[in-house]
């Protein structure tokens, strides 16, 4: 089985039976609710807390943890000035979610400001632009941060997602040893699949023991599908159009950060904590706008795969060719452009905005009905 990112190990810091009665308490936003977890799980091996100032400096100017473990993209607890103000180094206090429930305990060995945010937006998301997703919620946050250890004391779970989608990654790698899968490539996703990832997945398959398509369902933009929505669209179309004993999905419970070539990286590093071999790579990896290159992405995770037990595999964008009558690539299709059909999925949630039905070359016809069904309901 491949090894954990930067340790011989998985980190494991879930515990439900520790007793947090003496312990003061703080709530946080949802999306470091999910990093609590990432963490808990090990999915974010080596790191077993959120970072301090010298970890969080070493990521933004070298992608560096201290030790010199590649790590791309701080993972931080900011919290207001109040907050702070009320805890000190060497406490220990419980993390709440904002339903009040007790996620996991905290002990704190460090509160820092950072004295540059927009060279931290710079260096991680290669734009300070207050219009970037990620730079957003960076700017917007405030400028007083926790670090220390964590213990995870309940897995958080979205009560839309079936409890049996969340596997940790010690879960995954027990079953894909039960199924004998030796090499497994992982599918990273935001969006409902449509026919050009099918075409991807089913390339990667024909060389791999199992394909794990593994969505995220932390937080995304407002205008990203929903994930219980994305997850029936899952579900219907590995039923019907993939070959079950060499497929799985499970989800992901981190938060986008739309950080592009970073976040491919980082997205990688969770893989292979998972157990994955192989990592799909596509067209502008969690990407969002104008703001990385098409394939900026791919160059960034293959200048660093010598330093990754995963391997990547990057593909070119692929389409429905009218000639060809199938979806290709510029690698196998020898037609004129003009006879290509792709979409982004702006332009697939635009379409659904209209109440438009994207086309069958598009997507499978059985998610068009989903995706209709829910445009429609969330219009009315």
């Amino acid at each position: 089985m491949i090894k954990p990112h930067g340790k011989s190990a998985l980190v494991n810091r879930f515990n439900p039976n520790k007793d947090t009665s003496s312990l003061n308490s703080i709530v946080i936003e949802d999306r470091y609710i999910n990093d609590c977890e990432m963490i808990g799980i090990g999915a974010y091996s080596p790191l077993s807390g959120f970072m301090t100032q010298e970890e969080t400096n070493s990521v933004i100017e070298n992608m560096r943890l201290p030790d010199n473990t590649l790590w791309p993209i701080p993972i931080t607890l900011p919290v207001e000035d109040n907050v702070a103000k009320q805890l000190k180094e060497g406490q220990e206090i419980v993390i709440k979610s904002k339903d009040n429930e007790e996620i996991a305990t905290m002990e704190i060995s460090e509160i820092f400001r950072l004295e540059n945010k927009t060279r931290y937006c710079e260096k991680v998301f290669n734009t300070s632009d207050i219009n970037h997703p990620g730079v957003k919620v960076i700017m917007n946050a405030p400028n007083n941060f926790l670090a220390g250890k964590i213990t995870l004391l309940k897995t958080p779970r979205r009560k839309e997602i079936s409890e049996s989608y969340y596997l940790t990654p010690e879960e995954t790698r027990i079953e894909f040893e039960k199924r004998g899968w030796k090499t497994i490539v992982a599918f990273q996703t935001r969006n409902p699949i449509h026919r050009a990832h099918e075409y991807i997945q089913k390339c990667a398959q024909e060389f791999v023991d199992g394909l794990l398509i593994h969505p995220i369902v932390g937080e995304t933009k407002e205008d990203d599908i929903p994930a219980n929505v994305r997850m029936k669209c899952y579900d219907v179309l590995v039923n019907k159009y993939y070959s079950t004993k060499n497929t799985m999905v499970s989800v992901m419970p981190a938060a986008m950060r739309y950080a592009g070539p970073k976040e491919a990286i980082l997205h990688a590093i969770i893989r292979q904590n998972y157990g994955c071999t192989h990592f799909i790579i596509g067209r502008d990896h969690a990407g969002v706008g104008n703001y990385y290159g098409t394939y900026e992405a791919q160059e960034a995770l293959l200048a660093v795969k010598s330093q990754l037990e995963i391997t990547p595999l990057p593909f070119e964008h692929a389409f429905f060719c009218q000639k060809c009558g199938n979806v290709t690539s510029q690698k196998t299709c020898p037609h004129d452009s003009s006879y290509y059909i792709h979409l982004s999925g702006t332009q697939v949630r635009k379409m659904l905005s209209e109440g438009q039905r994207p086309p069958l070359e598009f997507t499978r016809e059985e998610i068009a009905d989903i995706l209709i069904d829910w445009a429609t309901k969330k219009k009315n």
